[in-house]
């Protein structure tokens, strides 16, 4: 039942960094539940933006594909009790990098990201 969970999460967050790399909103989309609000900071700077808003500026900007990075998004860890999970993730991009915390649930069968703080590490 674990590792079940574990690859359904997982592909979760292949969709995650896939829509970030990408710049694929609809991907990135389905990975969120409905009002979520995304929390962290930039160089100091607090950043709260809600998920319409955190997916209109995924939208806006060039994505690191089309700026030929490389893709070096990693899992870092992974905490799974029942129906809840929290996924740490090294995400570095567009001259970042980037500390994201993913809160998961599972809701109607489908693993959702109901809470997403993050950080920059220089």
């Amino acid at each position: 039942m674990y590792k079940n969970k574990i690859k359904e999460i997982e592909k979760v967050i292949s969709n995650y960094f896939e829509g970030i790399f990408y710049g694929d909103v609809d991907k990135l989309e389905s990975c969120f539940a409905d009002n979520v609000f995304i929390y962290g900071d930039i160089k100091g700077a607090a950043y709260k933006k809600s998920i319409r808003q955190y997916l209109e500026g995924v939208k806006e900007r060039q994505s690191p594909n089309d700026l030929n990075e490389t893709f070096r998004m990693e899992i870092i860890g992974v905490d799974i009790i029942g129906n809840v999970a929290m996924i740490k993730l090294r995400v570095p991009m567009l001259g970042y990098n980037y500390f994201d915390y993913l809160s998961l649930t599972k809701m109607n069968d489908n693993w959702k990201i109901v809470n997403k703080i993050f950080t920059h590490v220089a």
